[in-house]
């Protein structure tokens, strides 16, 4: 039997006649072609399989290469990150570590690609993180680095991509590289562009995230990498290698016309999310808005509820208790976070302070966040930004002017500050309109900072 390579599946050709190639993970009958085919993660399950059955067969699917020995500096894990790297190989170089933002996950990988020397692929999901972990990199391994992404269309054996470059070249590269590697990976299991995953003949995938999904969406990365093999939380590393903090919640009126605003968008909302459980109270969100979307009356109510949304992302109360955070913490880094572009630039505008939006380019993004890292600029706003990955230059003071609802977010907005720093004690101010939704969902963003129980050895 032949086994190829075929825009990111497995073609399987003349398979003898006592073996049904259906037997085997993930292969059905393609009908276009006359042949068997699988996608292109099922290669190492396949060729074990026809393995233990004795199946003769000719493979010529992969062709990776392999990094020099010769081409890394030494790198130092300290002990968690160690744990972590051996939790992923015990568990055969397949799995997610969760560790919080600021913890090092990056620097795990990078000991991981260095230790197996495999030919790597790195998933990103921005532009920005692209080059950051291009200058990461340099820092440790001497060889040549592909980039996929930001005009740069280069292969090496080594080689760095955003999601949608990858996702993009995936049918052409898919079966160069041995060792896939995820940078936050929750956003993959959800359906999104999660065929890069499928596309790749990798066995050994190592995923990183600070928010692992939970639900299906849980189930669908462990196909695609893995399990999670080890999870620590901010709580769990703050005050040794992560810098101490408190976290204080201001919870704020409404002003009058606010307030009757409010209400008025909400009831709606809250009456046909009230309804839809008692229909059925153990559906998720998705399916209610599913569900709230077939009438006009439903897809009303969730415009009313953004509207909603949008009226708490800058109240008048927010506005004045952060002119008094920046003026009572005027000597410090702050980093200010909001729901949106439009509130980082209404802040930007009242407030004199420099935002950084996804509307800013590269060369001006670096020159900004150098200029913070001097003390040439004490304060910074961003919306979604600075969430994930950024490595951002040191910060004592957080305020959360506006966010979303869960709590991945808020441990990511939290991490960028987590920097340790000798006798450090960062803030984290949550701004929060009383008597409305957001009480609800700063508990349970809240929730995403308490201790975790790393996965056993």
């Amino acid at each position: 039997m032949q086994l190829s390579f075929d825009r990111g599946t497995i073609i399987l050709r003349s398979p003898p006649d006592f073996f049904d190639p259906e037997n085997l993970p993930g292969v059905r009958w393609d009908a276009r072609i006359a042949a068997h085919r699988a996608p292109a993660r099922f290669h190492s399950e396949i060729v074990a399989e026809l393995d233990r059955k004795s199946v003769r067969y000719t493979d010529s699917v992969r062709q990776p290469d392999s990094t020099s020995e010769n081409d890394w500096s030494a790198i130092e894990l300290r002990p968690y990150q160690d744990a972590a790297l051996a939790a992923w190989e015990i568990a055969k170089q397949r799995g997610v570590i969760a560790l919080p933002t600021g913890s090092g996950k990056t620097h795990i990988a990078l000991a991981a690609i260095a230790r197996h020397r495999k030919s790597t692929l790195c998933l990103v999901p921005t532009r920005m993180l692209l080059q950051q972990w291009r200058v990461v990199l340099a820092r440790v391994y001497r060889g040549p680095i592909g980039v996929l992404g930001d005009g740069s269309r280069t292969l090496s054996a080594l080689t760095i991509a955003t999601f949608e470059s990858g996702w993009r070249r995936m049918a052409e590269i898919g079966n160069r590289f041995d060792l896939l590697i995820v940078d936050e990976a929750h956003h993959f299991g959800n359906g999104l562009r999660d065929e890069a995953l499928e596309m790749s003949t990798a066995q050994a995938r190592l995923g990183l995230s600070a928010t692992p999904p939970t639900g299906l969406a849980a189930d669908r990365l462990e196909e695609l990498i893995g399990p999670t093999v080890y999870e620590l939380s901010i709580d769990d590393l703050a005050g040794r290698y992560l810098a101490n903090f408190d976290s204080i919640t201001l919870r704020l009126d409404l002003y009058r016309d606010e307030r009757i605003n409010y209400e008025r968008l909400i009831t709606p909302f809250k009456d046909l999310r009230q309804t839809f459980r008692k229909l059925a109270p153990e559906a998720d969100w998705v399916e209610f808005v599913r569900w709230a979307m077939r009438t006009p009356n439903g897809r009303q109510a969730l415009t009313d509820w953004r509207h909603a949304r949008s009226l708490l992302s800058l109240t008048l109360g927010k506005q004045k208790a952060l002119a008094e955070l920046l003026r009572r913490h005027h000597d410090a880094r702050v980093l200010v976070f909001t729901a949106d572009n439009e509130a980082a630039y209404t802040i930007a505008r009242q407030q004199l302070i420099m935002p950084l939006t996804c509307d800013i380019g590269r060369s001006e993004r670096e020159e900004v966040l150098q200029k913070f890292r001097e003390g040439q600029l004490h304060a910074l706003v961003s919306a979604r930004v600075l969430n994930e990955g950024i490595d951002v230059p040191d910060a004592d003071i957080g305020i959360v002017v506006g966010g979303a609802q869960g709590e991945r977010e808020h441990v990511q907005r939290v991490g960028r500050l987590l920097r340790p720093r000798e006798g450090k004690r960062a803030v984290v101010y949550e701004l929060v309109a009383r008597g409305t939704l957001e009480e609800r969902q700063a508990q349970r963003r809240g929730e995403g900072l308490a201790p975790r129980i790393a996965a056993a050895l």
